[in-house]
């Protein structure tokens, strides 16, 4: 699938549960789903074009909202290891919408995160919160770490 993102030398495999690609962050191979293959290249896009540590970010981190079990699709951490960043991705033929955000929202009221940002690995939103102000506001373009 072509995206609105750099290439990278992704590296594929196949098993007898079908194809799989290394995701990094979690150090091991996992099936190639259209949302899978936004996340693994838009981590690498972070990671190599926008200087994030790799070692400050997580793939489908577990949290509880109103009681029930969910899971972010990735985070990025500071030093002290407090969320910084969510990110939800949604296959590339899935339309960015209200219910996307509304569901990015939901998981920040529990980590309680700056920046937020959403990709169907076509169309990318970041948005920054204010929580001294109760205010948001969207950004052009995903940050650089060392800006954040």
């Amino acid at each position: 699938m072509k995206l609105n993102l750099p290439h990278y030398d992704y590296k594929l495999r196949r098993d007898s549960d079908g194809v799989k690609i290394f995701d990094r962050l979690r150090m091991k191979y996992v099936a190639v789903t259209p949302e899978e293959w936004v996340r693994q290249h838009f981590i690498e896009y972070l990671i190599t074009a926008k200087g994030y540590p790799a070692s400050l970010m997580a793939n489908e981190v577990g949290i509880t909202l109103n009681g029930t079990r969910r899971r972010c699709d990735s985070i990025v951490v500071d030093h002290s290891g407090k969320v910084i960043m969510i990110i939800e991705y949604k296959s590339p033929e899935v339309t960015v919408s209200q219910s996307t955000f509304d569901q990015i929202v939901r998981y920040n009221m529990v980590l309680r995160a700056r920046y937020l940002i959403v990709s169907n690995g076509l169309t990318h939103y970041c948005c920054v919160i204010d929580y001294d102000n109760g205010t948001y506001r969207f950004i052009p373009d995903i940050p650089a770490y060392d800006t954040i």
